[in-house]
């Protein structure tokens, strides 16, 4: 048997020559079958959606086999990787987070593809890793969850048996906590969309685009940009430069156009359809943002989940001034936009536009969750599937059914010693089975991370330390007993109850 090693996978990096290419095209001719891609992008903002048609029209006779690197995969007929995994290009993903592709999901669970879960801060920083020469480190996120044990599927067969399992981490204690031997993430070949480049390959990206721009590029042995605006060296101010020339290797100009996944509008407050009656899911949704409202104090920086959590700061008092943080790279996320203040590069984490608030910074993706990791963050809130009486926490996944993956939810849970985490959510799933459980049946985010959980019913304090759920609130009308009677979990009853507002 050959004991050759495989050759070099990624295209031959010619110094001394200009990295200007005419087209995209011409860029990715030379990228070989079995190449590891590291795709940029959050959602379909920053993807190199030019470089993506141009590796798709190599047709997967000529380019196949490609394992691909990316938060998530894109959106089913509108852009990003799910042009190259519909084409069957691609046969394996490395994501955070798969979002609303329903057809990829089917793809998964039917064994027609493998997906790695990986958590997005952790993503980020072994790519980080990969291009700093870093063989491996350790991190709090996915302690205690499937992470550790390995048991998140990675590839089924087509009845939907696991054919391939995750790979169980290393861990040790620090200062009796658990953390995660996490590897190194490098590629052969990283595509990124720049809003400026010049022909020494000195990079610009706008606002949320350089979630993962840089990283992908310092990760990977051959790095090609399209840029939507090629200009002469010596035309971007040294400060201004967001990825030296040194991580760029080709440059092509930007010709597709850019995408929204979500277009997400501020509503017109003059509008008199604002005052249409709201149904009962909405008044219950208002309800416990309302109440999540009284966790935000003047000054707090805060994370905010998809979904009810957002709901929040609209009801905060005027003279309550909160700094939003969203992981995919903003700090200071202001309201949705009007539809003339739609920008394609700003977007918060659920792929919505948003618009900055005066003093804002943008930022990539190992700074966003080095402030998360780091407990810099006051509060973060979240939903949930379930929650237990000692603060585990499940929302990213059921088994065989969903399979959406964590996104940013494990590294937002990762330090609640120093981040307090608020979980908002329904008190009953759709079907009516409790969430507020015992004990947790679902795979955890996190365990005994959760201090404080919002329902429509009432709130609950848990003390992390004891185990135990004391219930303190109760919204309008509500009785102990039907919380009791819709509650998995034992509490105990506060000497004094409060009323929701």
């Amino acid at each position: 048997m050959s004991t050759e090693k495989p050759g070099p996978l990624a295209p031959k990096i010619e110094r001394g020559g200009s990295k200007l290419f005419k087209d995209a095209d011409s860029a990715v001719a030379d990228i070989k079958s079995g190449s590891t891609i590291l795709s940029s992008g959050f959602g379909l903002c920053g993807v190199a959606e030019t470089l993506i048609n141009a590796m798709h029209r190599r047709g997967a006779d000529q380019l196949h086999s490609l394992t691909a690197v990316s938060n998530n995969a894109g959106a089913p007929g509108r852009g990003g990787l799910s042009t190259l995994t519909h084409g069957g290009q691609v046969n394996r993903l490395i994501l955070s987070y798969l979002g609303n592709n329903k057809a990829l999901e089917r793809k998964y669970l039917t064994g027609g593809i493998a997906i790695e879960l990986c958590p997005q801060g952790t993503l980020a920083e072994r790519l980080r890793a990969g291009g700093a020469g870093i063989p491996a480190f350790f991190t709090p996120t996915g302690a205690h969850t499937f992470i550790q044990e390995g048991k998140i599927p990675v590839r089924m067969d087509e009845k939907g048996q696991v054919v391939e399992s995750g790979k169980p981490r290393e861990s040790r204690e620090f200062n009796g906590k658990t953390y995660l031997m996490e590897t190194a993430l490098t590629g052969d070949v990283a595509i990124l969309r720049a809003w400026k480049a010049d022909e020494a390959g000195n990079c610009v990206f706008r606002y949320t685009t350089k979630a993962f721009s840089p990283i992908m590029a310092k990760a990977a042995t051959l790095t090609i940009v399209e840029a939507e605006n090629i200009v002469p060296i010596g035309s971007i101010d040294p400060n201004d430069v967001d990825l030296p020339g040194i991580f760029v290797d080709r440059v092509v100009p930007a010709t597709d156009d850019k995408h929204i996944e979500i277009v997400k509008l501020r509503e017109d407050e003059s509008d008199p359809s604002n005052g249409i009656a709201k149904d009962a899911a909405q008044i219950e949704r208002e309800r416990i943002g309302r109440r999540a409202a009284k966790e935000l104090k003047h000054g707090y920086y805060v994370n905010l989940g998809v979904g009810i959590p957002t709901l929040a700061p609209s009801f905060l008092p005027k003279d309550v001034k909160v700094w939003i943080q969203s992981e995919n790279g903003i700090l200071g996320m202001g309201a949705y936009p009007t539809k003339d203040e739609v920008d394609p590069d700003i977007i918060n984490a659920g792929k919505e536009t948003v618009t900055l608030v005066p003093g804002a910074s943008t930022f990539d993706s190992t700074e966003s969750f080095g402030m998360i990791r780091g407990g810099h963050v006051d509060v973060s809130i979240l939903g949930a599937l379930q929650v237990s009486a000692n603060g585990d926490l499940a929302n990213y996944m059921i088994p065989g059914k969903v399979f959406k993956g964590m996104g940013g939810a494990m590294d937002l849970i990762s330090n609640p010693d120093q981040t307090k985490i608020v979980v908002a959510t329904s008190h009953v799933a759709k079907d009516g089975s409790p969430k507020i459980v015992q004990k947790c049946s679902l795979p955890l985010t996190g365990a005994n991370v959760v201090s404080t959980i919002i329902t429509d019913l009432c709130v609950f304090q848990v003390n992390r330390t004891s185990g135990e759920l004391t219930l303190t609130e109760l919204a309008p009308g509500v009785e102990v007993e039907e919380v009791r009677s819709k509650t998995d979990a034992k509490f105990a009853v506060a000497d004094s109850l409060e009323i929701m507002e």
